[in-house]
């Protein structure tokens, strides 16, 4: 058992907040059982001390014990499917309820019976109707084809309601899921812990996406609205089910109801950027020289008839009216611009920044917001590939994407480049440092004769690669 990688997953503040905890309570208990000891002796001066004591112990729990709990407490309720929870206005009626129907039964006096009654009642209520509320809906969720991270992307969200008699009031429609299966520290984790723990340790969170406010739903009838949501991060995000809620009539409760969701799987593609001219400006006669083949140049190369699915663009209205048929325009192609970009995920190189520990990226995970600054270069690094390979696949050059040793094959259109943008929207960074690509790969990439010029996205050093190399791709560090 590798005890330097077991200190990982426990800090010394964990550590520390433990024993503190575990000193207090304890220490509680025991001026608890003096105390009692005392008064069963007819010491009241002791009885006195340790009673004070211990309140000072209660104190400590409510600030140092309590806090942590409740907020662990917090994240596993959010993560069951519990049927309501108390709101702030609830938890003040509750409390209410229990100071008058006190001064009630104290004093006797009828009123505040009266008010007892009336405000148990609109609790009884709240309870019903909003529980009700729920009851009887679909919810479904359509998105585009294609989403980017940091963009705003409509989705068209719509409520059913199959209730005959009532309607259906102030319903927020949510859908839940997880980034991924399993955590990508789950092998790493597992070589310290068995793997029960390991998978408990390493379970990815939930996370809820709000889709849109509905408002009013007629009964028997369908809601439609389109909504737009702005995904944070790329990457995969995998639907588990919706989650409808709603706080009517009046606030004190908010109601939740799982629905079952066909499991399907989004992946959104790393954001676009506009490229740098500098780094896209090729310094090869690419794309210059006229091949005598159709493609999609600007030298007429023939004309020929008409046939389907040919584009009403490239129509000829003279040679059509001269031979009384339509007459298309084909162009001679260009010579064909190949690129080739390798992406480099090791996160090595020459930095100040301190490696994130076991426990630190465990905790970036879990929280999903928390990006460290090796993590946002990485980002950055992955936003600038997908921004070269939209640019050239513009340029109607053919591009292929290295990923380490996952070499892609050439290709050109919208489908390939989405193919590459999945690949990369699904990337990991390495950071055990690990060779992931050979620089011999690298120079047979670029060597080989059907690739017109290569970039290499890298946090590798800039002294780690030849003279010949350089000059043959274009090294883009990160």
């Amino acid at each position: 058992m590798n005890l330097r990688a077991i200190a990982q997953l426990f800090s010394l503040r964990d550590i520390r907040n433990s024993v503190l905890g575990l000193a207090v309570v304890f220490g509680g208990l025991g001026l608890a059982f003096v105390t009692v000891y005392a008064h069963q002796t007819g010491n009241n001066r002791m009885a006195v001390i340790a009673a004070g004591a211990s309140m000072v112990f209660v104190l400590l729990i409510l600030v140092f014990v309590v806090p942590p709990l409740a907020r662990s407490a917090s994240q596993e309720a959010s993560q069951m499917n519990l049927p309501f929870e108390f709101t702030v206005g609830g938890a003040v009626i509750l409390g209410l309820i229990v100071i008058v129907g006190f001064a009630a039964w104290n004093t006797g006096n009828n009123l505040l019976f009266l008010v007892l009654s009336f405000l148990a009642a609109s609790l009884v209520v709240g309870f019903v109707v909003g529980n009700y509320c729920l009851k009887k809906l679909d919810v479904k969720m359509r998105f585009p084809e294609t989403i980017f991270a940091g963009e705003a992307t409509p989705i068209l969200v719509s409520l059913h309601n199959r209730k005959r008699i009532f309607p259906t009031f102030s319903v927020v429609a949510q859908v839940r899921g997880k980034e991924r299966e399993k955590s990508v520290l789950f092998d790493e984790i597992k070589k310290i812990l068995p793997e029960r723990w390991a998978e408990k340790f390493s379970r990815p969170p939930i996370i809820k996406h709000t889709l849109d406010y509905f408002v009013h739903v007629p009964r028997r009838a369908a809601v439609e609205n389109t909504a737009e949501h702005i995904f944070p991060r790329r990457g995969r995000f995998i639907i588990k089910d919706f989650e409808l809620s709603t706080q009517f009539p009046f606030g004190f409760f908010r109601h939740r109801r799982r629905l079952s969701a066909q499991e399907a799987e989004i992946i959104i593609f790393p954001p676009l950027a506009p490229v740098d001219e500098e780094a896209a400006d090729l310094p090869l006669n690419v794309g210059k020289f006229v091949a005598q083949k159709k493609g999609m140049g600007q030298d007429l190369l023939a004309l020929r008839d008409y046939q389907p699915l040919d584009d009403l663009r490239r129509v000829d209205w003279k040679a059509t009216a001269r031979t009384r048929r339509l007459i298309v325009r084909e162009f001679s192609a260009e010579d064909d611009r190949r690129v080739t970009i390798v992406f480099d995920t090791r996160l090595t190189g020459e930095t100040t920044e301190k490696p994130l520990t076991l426990r630190e990226r465990i905790e970036a995970e879990q929280s999903g917001n928390a990006l460290s600054p090796v993590s946002q270069r990485f980002e950055k690094a992955v936003g600038q590939t997908a921004s070269l390979l939209a640019h050239f696949a513009e340029e109607q050059a053919e591009v292929r994407l290295i990923v380490d040793d996952e070499i892609g094959e050439f290709g050109i259109g919208k489908q390939h480049l989405n193919e590459s943008l999945k690949r990369l929207a699904l990337i990991e960074p390495s950071y055990d440092g690990a060779t992931k690509i050979s620089l011999q790969t690298l120079e047979l990439v670029t060597s080989q004769a059907e690739n017109s010029y290569t970039f290499f996205i890298t946090a590798e050093a800039m002294e780690n690669f030849s003279e010949e190399l350089l000059q043959r791709a274009k090294i883009l560090q990160f």
